[in-house]
């Protein structure tokens, strides 16, 4: 299987991310619909006795030694590691990349149908009445950014603050997993993969930027990119060879020396007989046993 082109790989992430997050700055909603919105997910978890938020965060603020590097690693690692297991699949895993690529984009994407339908203010948005305390706030001024969310102090206008349901902090991280779990290769690399989604939903509960039922859905749309990932890339490749590869007129039929009638020429297998996914692939010459 060929290798994807950086480049073209670079400026397709690219243009997805900046469609995503120039999406999220377009349908922030309005202050009150997602209030309401955020409220009515509290009191669900409040009636099934889901609740972990507020323990989580009145750990977090009482003991610094945990808020603050909570905080660091909601404000940053979702930008370092996300990017940084994309690199790895793209250089030590090239036969999967492309695949794990889609499956991440279309989650994204899909939650970005989710912000747009359900603006969400996050538990540290409801008021100091509902018992949440904002980590990052609080702790502020052990890092780069202010009282809105993850943003550097003076650009919290470039972020969505209503964008809580689905979590994709959770989203990129179990996709991180579950890429960490399945090709890596060493113990250490798949504990990574099984504590970095954890650690991550603790976080994000934790400095109250996203309930329990949020994390559930993060997971829930990169269950649904997983599910519609195959159909894209056959989408795509249905496009690029109708674009690149001229029709075969001898459809695969050959004739050699002294031969009056063509026959069927099967095809050597290739030395990576698996497909995108890991699955084995059925050579033609065996197809055509089959059908026998």
């Amino acid at each position: 299987m060929r290798r994807p082109r950086w480049w073209a790989e670079l400026f397709l992430i690219a243009v997805v991310y900046a469609a995503y997050s120039g999406g999220r700055l377009l349908v922030k909603g309005d202050e009150a619909s997602a209030v309401e919105h955020g409220l009515a997910i509290l009191r669900l978890e409040e009636g099934l006795g889901v609740d972990a938020e507020h323990p989580l965060n009145r750990l977090f603020t009482a003991v610094p030694a945990l808020g603050i590097p909570a905080d660091f690693a909601y404000a940053s690692l979702h930008y370092l590691v996300t990017p940084a297991v994309l690199v790895w699949l793209f250089r030590r895993r090239p036969a999967h990349y492309r695949a794990a690529r889609t499956w991440l984009m279309l989650a994204t994407l899909l939650g970005l149908v989710g912000f747009t339908l359900l603006p969400t203010a996050p538990p540290r948005l409801l008021g100091a009445a509902h018992g949440f305390a904002d980590t990052m706030a609080h702790f502020a001024s052990y890092g780069w950014w202010g009282g809105e969310a993850s943003a550097p102090r003076g650009m919290g206008g470039l972020t969505n603050q209503y964008a809580a349901m689905p979590s994709l902090h959770v989203g990129w991280a179990l996709w991180c997993g579950v890429m960490l779990w399945r090709y890596g290769r060493t113990p250490l690399t798949k504990t990574l993969g099984v504590a970095y989604p954890l650690v991550t939903t603790l976080v994000v509960m934790g400095t109250a930027n996203h309930y329990l039922l949020d994390a559930l859905a993060g997971a829930a749309v990169m269950g649904a990119g997983l599910l519609l990932a195959p159909y894209a890339l056959r989408f795509a490749d249905r496009i690029r060879g109708t674009a690149e590869a001229p029709p075969v007129v001898s459809g695969g039929w050959e004739t050699s020396a002294g031969e009056r009638i063509p026959g069927q020429r099967s095809v050597p297998s290739t030395a990576d007989d698996t497909s995108e996914w890991g699955l084995p692939c059925s050579s033609e010459a065996e197809s055509l046993g089959n059908a026998r």
